[in-house]
């Protein structure tokens, strides 16, 4: 045996691109020279079962069909030659090896359909002429979607693409459903996984196995390996970490869990298994563990030894991607939404800027906890070396920054940094919608490969935004929006319904925000989210603030996160969801945008009280005081070429300073007084964003009056100066 450790992704999470945590804890296990393996097992069952043996194994594992079966089953256990047949091509198309595929499946013709095909939108309408790939994509998705029913119907109710057995462990208090679903025969996928995980063991040989599991539809998976790893490997040690421990196993009691690993980490993983790994080596002893659930004498045992400090991020290493099947990931296109199209097609290099949330106040987030609470960025000049270094490794320059929400500020100095190396890539993040995103900021983004970004408008009520704690008000989240959108960059919002207290009015007040945001052209995607009260938020820690009650005191010996809840002033939430969604979803292609709001419900809603040109005044209502004199001035674009021009009128003749500046897509020229001219021609040389210095605009003032010249700001904020942000003149 190695002294090895083996990390592992178990089924499901994203078939697009890797989950991060493995690429994280490798890249830190390597600056300790610890060597190890990472396996994304979701991605490797499903190529195990989507390929032409796999499909012809499952078909014949059926046979006949199930004397309950469907009429729709019925139907694709007769058209399984069909499948059989397509499947390798289509999963080739998806991992973006046979592009000229896409038109074969457009034509609705090559791939056998089911019944998701009876609930696809017009594509037309969807995806318009121009995109056979997204269309075929879309059509793929469906064909592997009808599949998944198949082997949901007939061989196992637990499987889903994204999450496997989740209703399983989501809000799971007891521990007794899933320990007996464990405790049954191998199901078929069972049989996919542990064989793919005896092949790797057998490979690796590792002293130990670390799990990360960062949802509940992971943690069924997570233990069946386990399980097997105990049964065929009883020497070696297994650790369970992730998102789904940190947020629902804080109070874990069950003694039973530990059947199946050795060990429960929580929070940031590195020092944990850093520890961990020393603990097995006999360095340290069980007392000097970190955030550590163990069996100690047949008890739940968490063991925190003040004397280990977690690292700082700076030390932590660059996630390392090495081991996985990169060019295997699929791409899908589940939903026609641009930003779910985002996180489900081509593939994604995650990176964090900064650990935690500047903000860290919103009341219905986990901000008790570590991983919200402990905000720390890193500086734009190692998120670039570890960018650099990641494109090098993977050979892909897409990269999602993970962050709860990305610091403006640090946003900023990424862009610049990224300008400055001359470095070609695509990035998306998280953000508050927050007044330092300004024009000029956003076309900074913009210049530095910034597609999207996604941020909470929550309730679209500036009372429960109060209640809420997010510091945003509607109007300046439209301002916000309009910067982005202008400046090129795809705004998707997250929307909530169902926060204590909100009544149907404000519902359909935030509703009609929405429609607004969507015909003012300013917000391009979204997602509704029910509220749900969960144990470490403001709300959950004190509901009687937010006058609701929780349904129980009872704290279970498994997961706590989730809690149900009693909201005696709020309105039926459950039954708006529907309306909600279906608006949405033809806000979104700029359909039904003239609908009276009432059309959406099947019930009697309340009129909108909010005015019909609500969001187009806030737009004519720009900030106040968003350019200050330590404001930092950079120029993107090239340097203009001068010649002085004479210019007549009516007899008399004077020079002016002619400056023309070639932009990628037109040319521009403007003219102004000849000293003034010099001096731009030469401010503009010091603002270049290749210059190691910034200036200041105050800097910039007094150069400008250093050189004998009057009214600055009378030069500086109106034509032509101030026309110049389109061409990279920025004040940010």
């Amino acid at each position: 045996m190695s002294n090895s450790v083996f990390l592992i992704t178990p089924p499901f999470t994203q078939l697009n691109t890797p989950y991060p945590a493995t690429a994280y804890l490798k890249g830190f296990l390597n600056t300790k020279n610890i060597t190890s393996f990472q396996s994304d097992l979701g991605i490797e069952v499903t190529l195990r079962l989507f390929s032409k043996q796999g499909l012809e194994q499952l078909f014949a594992h059926i046979g006949a069909p199930p004397v309950a079966a469907s009429e729709n089953i019925a139907r694709m256990l007769v058209l399984q030659d069909d499948y059989i047949q397509t499947i390798d091509a289509v999963i080739l198309f998806l991992q973006g090896k046979n592009p000229t595929l896409a038109h074969l499946i457009c034509k609705r013709d090559y791939l056998p359909e089911a019944s998701r095909f009876a609930q696809l939108d017009d594509l037309n309408w969807a995806f318009g002429a121009m995109g056979t790939q997204d269309k075929a994509k879309h059509l793929a998705t469906m064909y592997l979607e009808d599949l998944s029913d198949l082997i949901m119907e007939c061989v196992d109710p637990h499987f889903g693409f994204s999450r496997y057995a989740e209703r399983l462990s989501r809000s799971a208090n007891s521990f007794d459903e899933l320990y007996a679903a464990l405790q049954a025969g191998y199901t078929y996928i069972d049989m996919i996984l542990t064989d793919l995980l005896a092949l790797h063991m057998q490979r690796v040989q590792p002293a130990m196995v670390a799990i990360s599991v960062p949802f509940p539809g992971n943690l069924y998976a997570a233990l069946r390996c386990g399980q097997w790893i105990k049964q065929h490997y009883p020497a070696v040690k297994v650790a369970m970490g992730g998102g789904f421990p940190n947020t629902e196993l804080r109070s874990l009691a069950d003694a039973r869990v530990f059947e199946f690993v050795d060990f429960i980490t929580l929070d940031d993983g590195e020092a944990p298994l850093e520890n961990l790994l020393l603990f097995l080596e006999g360095k340290k002893t069980a007392e000097e563990l970190k955030r550590t659930f163990l069996l100690a004498e047949e008890k739940v045992t968490y063991v925190n030894s003040p004397a280990t400090h977690d690292y700082k991020q700076a030390q932590l290493g660059t996630p390392d991607y090495s081991d996985l099947l990169l060019d295997k990931y699929i791409s899908a296109i589940e939903v026609v939404n641009p930003m779910h199209s985002l996180w489900s097609d081509g593939r994604w290099n995650k990176l964090t800027m900064a650990h935690g949330c500047y903000w860290g106040k919103c009341t219905f987030c986990d901000i008790s906890l570590d991983y919200i609470k402990i905000y720390e960025p890193i500086t734009a000049s190692l998120l670039c070396d570890r960018m650099e270094t990641i494109i090098a490794q993977t050979g892909q320059n897409g990269f999602h920054f993970v962050d709860e929400a990305a610091p403006p500020a640090l946003m900023r100095a990424l862009a610049l940094e990224i300008i400055r190396r001359k470095l070609t890539v695509s990035w998306w993040t998280n953000i508050r919608f927050e007044k330092s995103f300004t024009r000029d900021l956003c076309l900074l983004l913009k210049a530095s490969g910034c597609i999207a970004v996604s941020g909470g408008l929550e309730v679209a009520s500036d009372r429960l935004l109060g209640l809420i704690q997010k510091g945003i008000t509607v109007a300046q989240v439209a301002r916000v929006n309009r910067h982005f959108t202008e400046a090129g960059i795809m705004v998707h919002a997250y929307l909530m319904y169902g926060f204590p207290t909100q009544t149907a009015q404000e519902t359909i007040d935030a509703l009609e925000m929405v429609r607004q945001m969507f015909q003012a052209g300013i917000l391009q995607s979204a997602f509704w989210h029910q509220f749900t009260m969960t144990a470490h938020s403001p709300v959950g820690l004190n509901p009687a603030k937010f006058n609701v009650q929780k349904e129980t005191e009872e704290t279970g010996a498994f997961a706590n996160n989730d809690i149900m809840h009693i909201d005696p002033t709020g309105t039926d939430h459950e039954a708006f969801s529907y309306g909600l969604k279906k608006s949405l979803l033809n806000f979104m292609h700029g359909a039904c945008l003239d609908f009276p709001l009432s059309k959406w419900f099947d019930f009697k809603v309340p009129k909108t009280t909010v005015h019909p040109d609500f969001i187009t005044t806030a737009l004519m209502e720009e900030e106040a005081g968003t350019v200050k004199p330590t404001s930092k001035v950079v120029y993107l674009g090239k340097q203009p070429a001068m010649e002085i021009i004479t210019k007549s009128k009516k007899g008399s003749t004077w020079e002016m300073s002619s400056l023309t500046f070639q932009g990628k897509k037109e040319k521009v020229n403007i003219s102004v007084q000849p000293p003034q001219g010099q001096w731009l021609a030469q401010m503009l040389q010091q603002l270049s964003v290749a210059n190691a210095k910034t200036y200041t605009l105050q800097e910039v003032k007094d150069s400008y009056e250093a050189a004998g010249l009057e009214d600055f700001e009378l030069f500086w904020d109106n034509k032509p100066v101030n026309t110049l942000h389109k061409l990279g003149l920025l004040k940010l």
